[in-house]
């Protein structure tokens, strides 16, 4: 599995946060709202912020195991995860092995686990959860790993909530001639092996959605879309640096044309006049 900085996932959980389907995010929550608790399987979870932007849409009572194969983000995951609860009002409480945030408004259990995802065969961690979510992650499986996931979701007869799947588009304002051939480069990057198998990329909503139907479930496809302003001058960085290399990487031959484009897209964004989307899909699914 592909390993992420902290700070490139800091970076993004504003953009991750602004994008996400608020009335997806509340469709799914209303399945659960009868839960007494409601316990839940985070996978390539990072430093938690998919628990930051889902705990306060699911009922008061949540237990929560976070799961990644990053040492040093499972790591920052209390801290930040305390921070966070503090400024909501709860009570941050270090116990073995995770951390407890109680509040008026209810009780968080969480736990890290450090595995490697990319089997799939540690069906413990599925046990008696009621909901599996992930964020940013099922664009870089394979097809194989998903039909698998899908099949451990429906054995344990869990709801799922995938968020910010990216879909393969991206549109760049002003426009440049070189952008739909970097656009395509990127793509056929996305699909290259990123710890799992072959990636499925632009092809992973679809293929969860046809998954997980098959299996019995309710489906339900939101768009959230980044929609980064001028004024979101990190992160438009960081992503025109991201796709030149990744560009590069799959056109060794188109290097010359592939940093030039680079160089006038950054440009734009120090200028303050680069707006960028990139596509993505929530899909959440639940047993009728």
């Amino acid at each position: 599995m592909n390993a992420f900085s902290a700070d490139w996932l800091a970076l993004r959980e504003p953009a991750d946060t602004a994008a996400r389907s608020v009335p997806l995010t509340r469709a799914l929550a209303e399945r659960l709202a009868r839960e007494e608790e409601v316990r839940v399987l985070d996978l390539a979870a990072g430093t938690g912020s998919n628990m930051r932007y889902l705990a306060d849409h699911l009922p008061d009572q949540q237990r929560w195991l976070l799961v990644d194969n990053d040492s040093a983000l499972l790591a920052q995951v209390p801290i930040r995860m305390s921070s966070w609860g503090v400024a909501r009002g709860y009570e941050p409480t270090s116990v073995r092995g995770g951390l407890v945030l109680r509040g008026d408004h209810g009780t968080c259990r969480l736990r890290t686990r450090l595995l490697d995802l990319a089997a799939l065969d540690d069906e413990s961690i599925f046990v008696r959860r009621i909901l599996v979510t992930a964020a940013a992650l099922l664009d870089l499986v394979s097809e194989a790993w998903l039909r698998v996931l899908a099949v451990r979701c429906r054995e344990h007869g869990a709801a799922v909530l995938f968020a910010l799947t990216y879909d393969g588009a991206i549109r760049c304002a002003p426009r440049e001639p070189d952008d739909e051939m970097v656009h395509d480069l990127v793509n056929r990057h996305q699909r290259t092996d990123k710890g799992f198998g072959l990636a499925l990329g632009p092809d992973a909503p679809g293929l969860a959605e046809e998954c997980f139907a098959a299996l019995g479930y309710r489906v339900r496809r939101e768009r959230s879309d980044w929609e980064l302003s001028p004024d979101a001058i990190g992160l438009q960085r960081q992503l025109i640096e991201g796709w030149a290399q990744a560009a590069t990487a799959t056109a060794p031959a188109r290097a010359v044309s592939i940093l030039g484009w680079r160089d006038r897209r950054l440009a734009h964004v120090e200028n303050h006049r680069s707006r960028l989307t990139v596509g993505h899909e929530d899909l959440a699914a639940w047993l009728s």
